[in-house]
């Protein structure tokens, strides 16, 4: 149990960290065998091992570390990060990652570790030990990808946990993404929770200066739409009621 305490200490770690502990590539291959084979650690994937507490036998870091640890610039990000913040509405048993580096998804400890693309100058923080998308960028980034992620339903819960978000900061995120659709769904999804986050009129006009002139669906398996001329586009009657309802109401994708 030599470095079992700076293993420790790092939590999450590579076959190169090891060999700057032991000395050598040799040395390091040897320790990772005999401390897996003893429980000490446990292989998250090609190259990435867990440090297993003795007292819990579990990992010792939790799953956004572990994923915010896969790459020099994997981040937790969409429902992932809100649960990170406290504010995801359930808890899954996924972990979103965006990175640049490609990976398929694996499952370490019944967690199943997604992918997705890192966007450039995505807004970043760190939660205690776990680098995570801003909240304001995890709204975006949850209300432009709700169709892979969570579903809708679930995004819109998580959004009315939050206390309150940077407008100016979401604004930011929308540029960065230059996605005319993405612009309309915010500004409805937002408008329609006005009562929560209270926008100011130039939040919802800087939307609407870059609304596309086609129609779209905000949910197109949704049972019934209606037609929203201010935003140019269908959605389901109300969205607070969408919430309350189950997915068998609106066939959420």
């Amino acid at each position: 149990m030599k470095y079992y305490e700076e293993l420790l200490d790092i939590g999450c770690f590579s076959g190169e960290d090891v060999a700057q502990l032991t000395g050598s590539v040799a040395a390091a291959n040897s320790l990772l065998y005999d401390y897996q084979k003893k429980g000490y650690i446990e292989r998250v994937k090609r190259n990435l091992y867990a440090t297993i507490s003795l007292e819990t036998k579990q990992p010792v870091m939790s799953r956004y570390e572990i994923g915010s640890r896969l790459f020099a610039d994997a981040c937790i990000s969409h429902h992932s990060a809100f649960e990170v913040y406290g504010y995801g509405n359930q808890v899954f048993y996924e972990c979103y990652v965006a990175t640049e580096s490609r990976f398929s998804d694996f499952e370490y400890d019944g967690v199943t570790y997604h992918r997705v693309e890192r966007k450039p100058k995505i807004q970043i923080a760190r939660v205690g030990n776990v680098t995570v998308t801003s909240l304001e960028q995890t709204a975006v980034d949850s209300i432009r990808d709700y169709e892979k992620v969570a579903g809708l339903e679930e995004i819109i819960r998580c959004l009315m946990l939050v206390p309150g978000f940077k407008e100016k900061e979401i604004l930011k995120c929308l540029e960065q993404n230059n996605n005319g659709f993405l612009y309309q769904k915010c500004g409805y999804l937002f408008e329609e929770l006005q009562q929560d986050f209270k926008f100011s009129k130039e939040f919802y006009d800087e939307c609407q200066k870059h609304r596309p002139t086609t129609r779209r669906y905000l949910m197109k398996d949704a049972k019934e739409n209606v037609w929203n001329e201010r935003w140019g586009i269908y959605t389901p009657p109300s969205i607070k009621k969408l919430t309350d309802k189950g997915v068998s109401d609106y066939d959420a994708i």
